[in-house]
Protein backbone atom coordinates (compact mmCIF):
# COMPACT_ATOMS: atom_id res chain seq x y z
CA UNK A 1 0.00 0.00 0.00
CA UNK A 2 1.48 3.32 -1.08
CA UNK A 3 0.66 5.18 2.11
CA UNK A 4 2.43 2.54 4.21
CA UNK A 5 5.49 2.76 1.97
CA UNK A 6 5.49 6.56 2.17
CA UNK A 7 5.18 6.47 5.95
CA UNK A 8 8.07 4.02 6.20
CA UNK A 9 10.22 6.48 4.22
CA UNK A 10 9.40 9.34 6.59
CA UNK A 11 9.92 7.21 9.69
CA UNK A 12 13.57 6.84 8.74
CA UNK A 13 13.99 10.43 9.94
CA UNK A 14 14.48 10.21 13.69
CA UNK A 15 13.30 13.77 14.30
CA UNK A 16 10.13 13.12 12.32
CA UNK A 17 9.38 9.97 14.33
CA UNK A 18 9.64 11.82 17.60
CA UNK A 19 7.67 14.84 16.44
CA UNK A 20 4.98 12.52 15.09
CA UNK A 21 4.76 10.76 18.47
CA UNK A 22 4.11 14.11 20.16
CA UNK A 23 1.46 14.97 17.57
CA UNK A 24 -0.33 11.63 17.92
CA UNK A 25 -0.47 11.78 21.70
CA UNK A 26 -1.42 15.45 21.72
CA UNK A 27 -4.20 15.21 19.16
CA UNK A 28 -5.41 11.92 20.61
CA UNK A 29 -5.88 13.79 23.89
CA UNK A 30 -7.67 16.56 21.97
CA UNK A 31 -10.14 14.00 20.62
CA UNK A 32 -10.85 12.67 24.10
CA UNK A 33 -11.27 16.16 25.54
CA UNK A 34 -13.50 17.43 22.72
CA UNK A 35 -15.86 14.46 22.95
CA UNK A 36 -16.14 15.05 26.69
CA UNK A 37 -17.01 18.71 26.04
CA UNK A 38 -19.59 17.80 23.39
CA UNK A 39 -21.19 15.20 25.64
CA UNK A 40 -21.38 17.64 28.55
CA UNK A 41 -22.58 20.69 26.60
CA UNK A 42 -24.78 19.17 23.86
CA UNK A 43 -25.89 15.70 24.92
CA UNK A 44 -26.52 16.03 28.64
CA UNK A 45 -30.13 14.84 29.16
CA UNK A 46 -30.91 17.78 31.43
CA UNK A 47 -29.81 20.32 28.81
CA UNK A 48 -32.15 21.40 25.98
CA UNK A 49 -29.41 22.46 23.60
CA UNK A 50 -30.12 24.78 20.66
CA UNK A 51 -27.98 25.79 17.68
CA UNK A 52 -27.59 29.20 19.30
CA UNK A 53 -26.23 27.56 22.47
CA UNK A 54 -23.71 25.57 20.42
CA UNK A 55 -22.65 28.73 18.58
CA UNK A 56 -22.29 30.60 21.86
CA UNK A 57 -20.11 27.84 23.29
CA UNK A 58 -17.87 27.92 20.21
CA UNK A 59 -17.57 31.70 20.46
CA UNK A 60 -16.62 31.55 24.13
CA UNK A 61 -13.99 28.89 23.46
CA UNK A 62 -12.43 30.27 20.29
CA UNK A 63 -12.90 34.01 19.85
CA UNK A 64 -10.82 35.21 22.83
CA UNK A 65 -7.85 33.23 21.58
CA UNK A 66 -8.35 34.68 18.11
CA UNK A 67 -7.60 38.13 19.51
CA UNK A 68 -4.21 37.11 20.91
CA UNK A 69 -3.27 34.35 18.47
CA UNK A 70 -0.98 36.44 16.24
CA UNK A 71 1.01 37.57 19.28
CA UNK A 72 1.42 33.94 20.27
CA UNK A 73 2.78 33.26 16.78
CA UNK A 74 5.50 35.85 17.17
CA UNK A 75 6.46 34.32 20.51
CA UNK A 76 6.55 30.95 18.77
CA UNK A 77 9.26 32.36 16.50
CA UNK A 78 11.23 33.55 19.56
CA UNK A 79 10.95 30.51 21.85
CA UNK A 80 12.37 27.06 21.39
CA UNK A 81 9.56 25.11 19.77
CA UNK A 82 10.50 21.96 21.70
CA UNK A 83 9.90 23.87 24.92
CA UNK A 84 6.55 25.08 23.64
CA UNK A 85 5.48 21.47 23.06
CA UNK A 86 6.73 20.40 26.50
CA UNK A 87 5.25 23.13 28.68
CA UNK A 88 2.13 23.47 26.54
CA UNK A 89 1.32 19.78 27.06
CA UNK A 90 1.99 19.99 30.80
CA UNK A 91 -0.27 23.02 31.11
CA UNK A 92 -3.07 21.31 29.19
CA UNK A 93 -2.83 18.27 31.47
CA UNK A 94 -3.25 20.50 34.52
CA UNK A 95 -6.13 22.48 33.00
CA UNK A 96 -7.93 19.30 31.93
CA UNK A 97 -7.82 18.11 35.54
CA UNK A 98 -9.41 21.41 36.55
CA UNK A 99 -12.15 20.84 33.96
CA UNK A 100 -12.89 17.41 35.42
CA UNK A 101 -13.26 18.88 38.91
CA UNK A 102 -15.64 21.54 37.60
CA UNK A 103 -17.81 18.92 35.87
CA UNK A 104 -18.20 17.05 39.16
CA UNK A 105 -18.81 20.16 41.26
CA UNK A 106 -21.86 22.48 41.34
CA UNK A 107 -19.71 25.30 39.92
CA UNK A 108 -21.34 27.78 37.51
CA UNK A 109 -21.08 27.06 33.79
CA UNK A 110 -18.88 30.09 33.15
CA UNK A 111 -16.05 28.52 35.19
CA UNK A 112 -16.29 25.38 33.06
CA UNK A 113 -16.08 27.46 29.90
CA UNK A 114 -13.06 29.38 31.21
CA UNK A 115 -11.15 26.17 31.87
CA UNK A 116 -12.09 24.78 28.45
CA UNK A 117 -11.09 28.08 26.86
CA UNK A 118 -7.63 27.86 28.41
CA UNK A 119 -7.13 24.30 27.14
CA UNK A 120 -8.22 25.34 23.65
CA UNK A 121 -5.90 28.36 23.64
CA UNK A 122 -2.84 26.32 24.60
CA UNK A 123 -3.89 23.61 22.16
CA UNK A 124 -3.85 26.00 19.20
CA UNK A 125 -0.44 27.22 20.30
CA UNK A 126 0.92 23.66 20.32
CA UNK A 127 -0.61 22.81 16.93
CA UNK A 128 1.04 25.90 15.42
CA UNK A 129 4.36 24.76 16.86
CA UNK A 130 3.93 21.28 15.38
CA UNK A 131 3.23 22.70 11.92
CA UNK A 132 6.08 25.23 12.07
CA UNK A 133 8.53 22.54 13.21
CA UNK A 134 7.75 20.00 10.49
CA UNK A 135 10.22 21.37 7.88
CA UNK A 136 12.98 21.01 10.50
CA UNK A 137 12.68 17.22 10.66
CA UNK A 138 12.29 16.26 6.97
CA UNK A 139 14.10 17.35 3.82
CA UNK A 140 12.54 19.61 1.19
CA UNK A 141 11.86 16.76 -1.25
CA UNK A 142 9.60 15.01 1.27
CA UNK A 143 7.82 18.05 2.67
CA UNK A 144 4.62 17.49 0.66
CA UNK A 145 4.60 13.86 1.78
CA UNK A 146 5.12 14.86 5.40
CA UNK A 147 2.32 17.43 5.15
CA UNK A 148 0.04 14.70 3.82
CA UNK A 149 0.75 12.10 6.47
CA UNK A 150 1.65 13.97 9.66
CA UNK A 151 -1.41 16.25 10.12
CA UNK A 152 -3.67 13.50 8.80
CA UNK A 153 -2.18 11.02 11.27
CA UNK A 154 -2.90 13.59 13.97
CA UNK A 155 -6.49 13.88 12.82
CA UNK A 156 -6.85 10.10 12.86
CA UNK A 157 -5.36 10.11 16.36
CA UNK A 158 -8.00 12.66 17.39
CA UNK A 159 -10.67 10.39 15.89
CA UNK A 160 -9.23 7.43 17.79
CA UNK A 161 -9.22 9.58 20.92
CA UNK A 162 -12.89 10.27 20.36
CA UNK A 163 -13.51 6.53 20.08
CA UNK A 164 -11.59 5.99 23.32
CA UNK A 165 -13.78 8.61 24.96
CA UNK A 166 -16.93 6.77 23.90
CA UNK A 167 -15.46 3.52 25.26
CA UNK A 168 -14.67 5.17 28.60
CA UNK A 169 -18.24 6.48 28.82
CA UNK A 170 -19.57 2.96 28.33
CA UNK A 171 -17.28 1.49 31.01
CA UNK A 172 -17.39 4.30 33.60
CA UNK A 173 -21.14 4.96 33.68
CA UNK A 174 -21.27 7.95 31.34
CA UNK A 175 -18.83 9.97 33.43
CA UNK A 176 -17.69 13.01 31.46
CA UNK A 177 -15.19 13.81 34.22
CA UNK A 178 -13.54 10.40 33.82
CA UNK A 179 -13.22 11.01 30.08
CA UNK A 180 -11.55 14.37 30.71
CA UNK A 181 -9.03 12.74 33.09
CA UNK A 182 -8.10 10.23 30.38
CA UNK A 183 -7.37 13.20 28.12
CA UNK A 184 -5.22 14.76 30.84
CA UNK A 185 -3.19 11.55 31.02
CA UNK A 186 -2.57 11.64 27.27
CA UNK A 187 -1.49 15.30 27.46
CA UNK A 188 1.05 14.28 30.09
CA UNK A 189 2.34 11.51 27.80
CA UNK A 190 2.76 14.08 25.00
CA UNK A 191 4.89 16.22 27.31
CA UNK A 192 7.10 13.24 28.15
CA UNK A 193 7.44 12.35 24.45
CA UNK A 194 8.65 15.88 23.64
CA UNK A 195 11.60 15.34 25.99
CA UNK A 196 13.03 12.81 23.51
CA UNK A 197 13.97 15.72 21.20
CA UNK A 198 16.86 18.13 21.72
CA UNK A 199 15.94 21.68 22.67
CA UNK A 200 17.46 23.10 19.47
CA UNK A 201 16.07 20.51 17.03
CA UNK A 202 12.84 22.30 16.11
CA UNK A 203 14.27 25.84 15.84
CA UNK A 204 13.86 28.68 15.22
CA UNK A 205 17.30 29.48 13.81
CA UNK A 206 17.68 33.09 14.82
CA UNK A 207 18.95 33.99 18.33
CA UNK A 208 16.24 34.14 20.96
CA UNK A 209 15.36 37.59 22.24
CA UNK A 210 15.64 38.40 25.96
CA UNK A 211 13.64 41.57 26.53
CA UNK A 212 11.47 43.28 29.08
CA UNK A 213 7.76 42.54 28.70
CA UNK A 214 6.91 46.02 27.36
CA UNK A 215 9.63 45.85 24.73
CA UNK A 216 8.60 42.31 23.85
CA UNK A 217 4.98 43.36 23.27
CA UNK A 218 6.06 46.27 21.08
CA UNK A 219 8.37 44.02 19.10
CA UNK A 220 5.56 41.48 18.82
CA UNK A 221 3.29 44.00 17.11
CA UNK A 222 6.15 45.07 14.82
CA UNK A 223 7.06 41.48 13.99
CA UNK A 224 3.44 40.61 13.33
CA UNK A 225 3.20 43.42 10.80
CA UNK A 226 6.41 42.13 9.23
CA UNK A 227 4.88 38.65 9.01
CA UNK A 228 1.78 39.96 7.25
CA UNK A 229 3.98 41.92 4.80
CA UNK A 230 6.01 38.75 4.27
CA UNK A 231 2.85 36.86 3.33
CA UNK A 232 1.56 39.70 1.13
CA UNK A 233 4.69 39.82 -1.04
CA UNK A 234 4.04 39.01 -4.73
CA UNK A 235 6.15 35.84 -4.61
CA UNK A 236 3.90 34.53 -1.82
CA UNK A 237 0.58 35.43 -3.43
CA UNK A 238 -0.31 31.77 -3.87
CA UNK A 239 0.01 31.23 -0.11
CA UNK A 240 -2.32 34.15 0.61
CA UNK A 241 -4.94 32.86 -1.83
CA UNK A 242 -4.66 29.34 -0.43
CA UNK A 243 -5.21 30.66 3.12
CA UNK A 244 -8.30 32.57 1.96
CA UNK A 245 -9.71 29.48 0.24
CA UNK A 246 -9.04 27.27 3.23
CA UNK A 247 -10.68 29.80 5.57
CA UNK A 248 -13.89 29.68 3.51
CA UNK A 249 -13.80 25.89 3.47
CA UNK A 250 -13.37 26.01 7.25
CA UNK A 251 -16.51 28.15 7.37
CA UNK A 252 -18.37 25.45 5.47
CA UNK A 253 -17.02 22.79 7.80
CA UNK A 254 -18.17 24.71 10.89
CA UNK A 255 -21.69 25.27 9.60
CA UNK A 256 -22.09 21.62 8.61
CA UNK A 257 -20.72 20.48 11.97
CA UNK A 258 -23.35 22.51 13.87
CA UNK A 259 -26.05 21.05 11.62
CA UNK A 260 -24.68 17.55 12.26
CA UNK A 261 -24.78 18.10 16.03
CA UNK A 262 -28.41 19.23 15.91
CA UNK A 263 -29.48 16.41 13.59
CA UNK A 264 -27.86 13.82 15.85
CA UNK A 265 -29.37 15.43 18.95
CA UNK A 266 -32.97 15.78 17.71
CA UNK A 267 -33.97 14.85 14.16
CA UNK A 268 -32.34 11.46 13.63
CA UNK A 269 -32.45 9.93 17.12
CA UNK A 270 -34.92 9.67 19.98
CA UNK A 271 -32.54 9.63 22.98
CA UNK A 272 -29.38 11.50 23.90
CA UNK A 273 -27.41 8.23 24.10
CA UNK A 274 -28.46 7.29 20.56
CA UNK A 275 -27.58 10.81 19.40
CA UNK A 276 -24.11 10.62 20.90
CA UNK A 277 -23.59 7.19 19.32
CA UNK A 278 -24.62 8.48 15.88
CA UNK A 279 -22.34 11.48 16.28
CA UNK A 280 -19.45 9.17 17.12
CA UNK A 281 -20.17 7.07 14.04
CA UNK A 282 -20.33 10.17 11.82
CA UNK A 283 -17.03 11.45 13.22
CA UNK A 284 -15.47 8.03 12.62
CA UNK A 285 -16.61 8.03 8.99
CA UNK A 286 -15.29 11.56 8.62
CA UNK A 287 -11.97 10.33 10.02
CA UNK A 288 -11.93 7.70 7.28
CA UNK A 289 -12.26 10.59 4.83
CA UNK A 290 -9.24 12.24 6.41
CA UNK A 291 -7.28 9.03 5.94
CA UNK A 292 -8.38 8.78 2.32
CA UNK A 293 -7.12 12.35 1.82
CA UNK A 294 -3.70 11.32 3.12
CA UNK A 295 -3.62 8.48 0.59
CA UNK A 296 -4.87 10.46 -2.41
CA UNK A 297 -3.37 13.93 -1.88
CA UNK A 298 0.34 13.18 -2.48
CA UNK A 299 -0.47 11.68 -5.86
CA UNK A 300 -3.13 14.24 -6.79
CA UNK A 301 -1.14 17.29 -5.66
CA UNK A 302 1.91 15.91 -7.45
CA UNK A 303 0.00 15.56 -10.70
CA UNK A 304 -2.18 18.68 -10.50
CA UNK A 305 -0.24 20.97 -8.17
CA UNK A 306 -1.47 21.93 -4.67
CA UNK A 307 -3.54 24.87 -5.96
CA UNK A 308 -5.47 22.79 -8.49
CA UNK A 309 -6.02 20.08 -5.89
CA UNK A 310 -7.76 22.68 -3.70
CA UNK A 311 -10.01 23.42 -6.69
CA UNK A 312 -10.87 19.73 -7.04
CA UNK A 313 -11.66 19.40 -3.33
CA UNK A 314 -13.87 22.49 -3.24
CA UNK A 315 -15.65 21.58 -6.48
CA UNK A 316 -16.32 18.03 -5.30
CA UNK A 317 -17.76 19.30 -2.03
CA UNK A 318 -19.98 21.76 -3.91
CA UNK A 319 -21.57 18.89 -5.82
CA UNK A 320 -21.61 16.06 -3.28
CA UNK A 321 -22.49 17.76 0.02
CA UNK A 322 -25.98 18.87 -1.11
CA UNK A 323 -26.54 15.54 -2.88
CA UNK A 324 -25.92 13.65 0.36
CA UNK A 325 -27.04 16.32 2.83
CA UNK A 326 -30.46 17.32 1.54
CA UNK A 327 -32.21 13.99 2.26
CA UNK A 328 -31.48 14.55 5.99
CA UNK A 329 -31.29 10.79 6.53
CA UNK A 330 -28.74 8.71 8.40
CA UNK A 331 -27.05 6.84 5.53
CA UNK A 332 -26.61 9.88 3.23
CA UNK A 333 -25.46 11.86 6.27
CA UNK A 334 -22.63 9.40 6.84
CA UNK A 335 -21.65 9.64 3.17
CA UNK A 336 -21.61 13.43 3.48
CA UNK A 337 -19.37 13.12 6.55
CA UNK A 338 -16.87 11.08 4.53
CA UNK A 339 -16.85 13.61 1.70
CA UNK A 340 -16.44 16.45 4.18
CA UNK A 341 -13.42 14.76 5.78
CA UNK A 342 -11.81 13.94 2.43
CA UNK A 343 -12.22 17.37 0.84
CA UNK A 344 -11.40 19.40 3.95
CA UNK A 345 -8.25 17.49 4.78
CA UNK A 346 -7.16 17.28 1.16
CA UNK A 347 -7.39 21.06 0.81
CA UNK A 348 -5.65 21.58 4.15
CA UNK A 349 -2.70 19.39 3.19
CA UNK A 350 -2.30 21.39 -0.02
CA UNK A 351 -2.59 24.70 1.86
CA UNK A 352 -0.05 23.66 4.49
CA UNK A 353 2.39 22.71 1.74
CA UNK A 354 1.95 25.99 -0.11
CA UNK A 355 2.41 28.06 3.05
CA UNK A 356 5.41 26.11 4.33
CA UNK A 357 7.10 26.21 0.94
CA UNK A 358 6.51 29.96 0.51
CA UNK A 359 7.47 31.47 3.88
CA UNK A 360 10.87 31.58 5.52
CA UNK A 361 11.59 29.57 8.67
CA UNK A 362 11.76 32.66 10.90
CA UNK A 363 8.20 33.62 9.88
CA UNK A 364 6.49 30.22 9.95
CA UNK A 365 5.36 30.41 13.56
CA UNK A 366 3.48 33.68 13.20
CA UNK A 367 2.05 32.72 9.80
CA UNK A 368 0.65 29.48 11.16
CA UNK A 369 -0.78 31.31 14.16
CA UNK A 370 -2.55 33.71 11.78
CA UNK A 371 -3.68 30.57 9.94
CA UNK A 372 -5.19 29.24 13.19
CA UNK A 373 -6.84 32.57 13.95
CA UNK A 374 -8.50 32.56 10.53
CA UNK A 375 -9.69 29.02 11.24
CA UNK A 376 -11.22 30.09 14.55
CA UNK A 377 -12.89 33.26 13.29
CA UNK A 378 -14.43 31.59 10.25
CA UNK A 379 -15.45 28.56 12.31
CA UNK A 380 -17.24 30.69 14.91
CA UNK A 381 -18.77 32.83 12.16
CA UNK A 382 -20.12 29.67 10.55
CA UNK A 383 -21.64 28.58 13.86
CA UNK A 384 -23.34 31.98 14.20
CA UNK A 385 -24.77 31.79 10.68
CA UNK A 386 -25.93 28.22 11.29
CA UNK A 387 -27.63 29.31 14.53
CA UNK A 388 -29.63 31.89 12.56
CA UNK A 389 -30.60 29.51 9.76
CA UNK A 390 -31.15 26.17 11.53
CA UNK A 391 -34.58 25.18 12.86
CA UNK A 392 -34.69 23.36 16.23
CA UNK A 393 -34.33 19.90 14.69
CA UNK A 394 -31.38 20.86 12.46
CA UNK A 395 -33.00 20.40 9.03
CA UNK A 396 -32.23 23.43 6.84
CA UNK A 397 -32.28 23.31 3.04
CA UNK A 398 -31.16 26.98 2.72
CA UNK A 399 -28.05 26.30 4.84
CA UNK A 400 -27.01 23.31 2.73
CA UNK A 401 -27.49 25.28 -0.50
CA UNK A 402 -25.54 28.25 0.89
CA UNK A 403 -22.62 26.02 1.84
CA UNK A 404 -22.60 24.45 -1.63
CA UNK A 405 -22.50 27.93 -3.17
CA UNK A 406 -19.49 28.88 -1.03
CA UNK A 407 -17.63 25.74 -2.05
CA UNK A 408 -18.38 26.52 -5.70
CA UNK A 409 -17.12 30.09 -5.26
CA UNK A 410 -13.84 28.81 -3.83
CA UNK A 411 -13.39 26.43 -6.75
CA UNK A 412 -14.09 29.09 -9.38
CA UNK A 413 -11.91 31.74 -7.71
CA UNK A 414 -8.92 29.42 -7.27
CA UNK A 415 -9.28 28.30 -10.88
CA UNK A 416 -9.09 31.91 -12.07
CA UNK A 417 -6.06 32.57 -9.87
CA UNK A 418 -4.33 29.50 -11.30
CA UNK A 419 -4.88 30.78 -14.82
CA UNK A 420 -3.36 34.13 -13.89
Amino acid sequence: MAVVRDLSVLLRFEGFRRLLAVRLLSQGADGVYQVALAAYVVFSPEKQTSAAAVASAMAVLLLPYSLVGPFAGVLLDRWRRRQVLLFGSLLRALLACVTAVLILSPAPDWLFYVSALCVTAVNRFVLSGLSAALPRVVDADRLVLANSLSPTAGTLAATAGGGLAFAVRLVVADSDAAVVLVGAGLYLCAALASLSMARELLGPDRPLAREQIGTALTDTARDLAAGVRHLAAPQRREAAWALAAMSLMRFCYGALLVMLLMLCRYALTSTTDDGLTLLGLALGVSGAGFFAAAVVTPWAAGRLGPGRWIVVCAGSAALLEPAFGLPFATAPLLAAAFVLGLTTQGAKIATDTIVQSSVEDGFRGRIFSVYDVLFNVFFVGAAAVAALMLPPDGRSVPLVITIAAIYATVAVTMTRFGRQ
